[in-house]
């Protein structure tokens, strides 16, 4: 069975950085699109970065010129690089890594605490 281990959460200052990291157990085939999403509590989980196997990136618009996604596509790994951190980005961030073949993979997810 496949996980998403995720890792790099935690407490920072506003306006600090931190890196979040995705690594799955077993490789994953035909894989459509790799990204993270984020839920703070009460309300909705959202996108916050996504890459596709294309190489084609999206960033929700609350995190464009802050955070950055990269991958390694060849071990099936997603970081996501987040810098000028606000107290408004405190969530639970998930990976997630989508398969043509067999659908929606999720990590447990990693809590990210800013505040000071």
């Amino acid at each position: 069975q496949v996980q998403l281990v995720e890792s790099g959460g935690g407490l920072v200052q506003p306006g600090g950085s931190m890196r979040l990291s995705c690594a799955s157990s077993r490789t994953i085939f035909r894989v459509s699109a790799m990204g993270w999403y984020r839920q703070a509590p009460g309300n909705q989980r959202e996108l916050v970065a996504r890459v596709t196997s294309d190489g084609i990136i999206n960033y929700a618009d609350f995190v464009k010129g802050r955070f950055t996604i990269s991958r390694n596509a060849a071990v099936n790994t997603v970081y996501l690089q987040m810098n000028s951190l606000k107290a408004e980005d405190t969530a639970v961030y998930y990976c997630n890594v989508n398969s043509f073949a067999t659908g929606d993979y999720w990590g447990q997810g990693t809590q990210v605490t800013v505040a000071s």
